[in-house]
């Protein structure tokens, strides 16, 4: 397989460890190593305990419950542990998908569950959300895509860049849609846990023998760094995951699995603050792009912490982006990089000041480029 460039990387590999005013994420700020040990009661001494010998291949059995628990009490059995969730993904789509394989993405949608697929060597089949509808998915849509000849649907929801999401309806006509034609459903769950104005969707794989969900501690946890993930998929097919695994990277490391374990056993001292500030941040980016209709069209997120609003009057967002970046200090995504190009991604799970200070600097620089 060759995998082409990803845009999304490219872009913050130039820009992300310089920015004055991170307003592009798709997660929260970060947490400490002091605020982790405070959460979760992890002291001094059990990090000392630690041995460092390798790891199980599924993840140490402790860990993966925790993770089944955090699921909604799943089987530990159908739950491996990973290197974040793009390991997950990887290796999933690795055993699960052959050359002429057809799959169904989203579009716009998160590089990993686009192009891997086409690296693949899959024939890709696109779903395409549309500004227009509000970004609202269509299954009818979805439905015309499909065949007997489908053997995956990926998606995320909810959705990055967009925030857009399904009812607890849709997702189970979704499906209903896979299993006519016998299909697996790869359910990218990052911002399960970040909804607004609705519960979050119930656990997929509780609902379909051939759904595949995948998690992270990267964006509702607050940890990126910390490199933790996991899939919830059929015991079979994660045999298949072990067999690519033990080519590459064989296991978690146990200091990860260690403090994962905490975390996941405090799961909400992690993600409800950092909900409840994103609500806020929310109502401060619409109310910006309702107070400056003339220069951006926002679609409220109704999920996640990112929304992927319309520059009005913008030739080219990527010039944009890199002079709003090199002059006023502020690092947000040209929508180019999620096939969009007049779009930007604008994240709201930082601090309120910041966001504030950005939405500023941002509605200068647009009210400037407008002459």
């Amino acid at each position: 397989m060759r995998l082409r460039s990803a845009p999304l990387e490219d872009w913050l590999r130039d820009y992300y460890f310089t920015a004055e005013i991170d307003i592009s994420s798709s997660g929260f700020h970060s947490y400490s190593m002091a605020e982790l040990r405070a959460k979760t009661g992890l002291r001094h001494a059990e990090i000392d305990r630690l041995v460092f010998d390798d790891g199980y291949s599924l993840g140490a059995p402790e860990v993966r419950a925790a993770v089944a628990r955090h699921c909604g009490g799943v089987d530990p059995d159908k739950v491996m542990t990973t290197s974040g969730s793009g390991e997950a993904v990887s290796l999933v789509l690795s055993a699960l998908l052959r050359p002429g394989d057809e799959v169904v993405v989203v579009q716009p949608g998160y590089h990993l569950l686009v192009e891997y697929a086409v690296a693949l060597g899959c024939t890709v089949k696109t779903w395409r959300l549309d500004p227009d509808r509000d970004w609202q998915p269509s299954l009818d849509e979805l439905a015309g895509l499909m065949s007997e000849r489908t053997r995956a649907v990926i998606v995320n929801f909810p959705q990055n860049p967009t925030g857009a999401t399904l009812t607890e309806a849709q997702q189970e006509r979704l499906v209903r849609l896979a299993e006519g034609v016998g299909a697996y459903v790869l359910w990218d769950g990052a911002f399960t846990d970040l909804t607004y104005d609705a519960p979050p969707l119930p656990e997929i794989t509780a609902r379909y023998g051939r759904a595949v969900s995948f998690g992270t501690f990267s964006k509702a946890f607050g940890l990126p760094g910390l490199r933790f993930g996991w899939c919830v998929a059929p015991p079979e097919l994660l045999a298949d995951c072990v067999r690519i695994r033990d080519y590459t990277t064989l296991h978690v490391s146990p200091l990860v699995e260690l403090l994962a374990l905490g975390v996941l056993e405090n799961a909400d001292a992690f993600i409800r603050p950092r909900l409840d500030q994103a609500r806020i941040n929310r109502t401060t980016l619409t109310d910006w792009a309702t107070a400056h209709p003339g220069l951006v069209s926002l679609v409220p997120p109704a999920g996640g912490v990112t929304a992927f609003p319309r520059l009005t009057g913008i030739a080219d967002a990527d010039a944009f982006c890199d002079e709003l970046f090199q002059k006023r200090g502020v690092l947000v995504i040209p929508g180019s990089c999620f096939g969009r190009p007049q779009h930007i991604r604008v994240g709201f799970g930082g601090r309120p000041d910041l966001l504030r200070e950005g939405l500023d600097r941002l509605t200068l620089a647009l009210t400037e480029a407008r002459g």
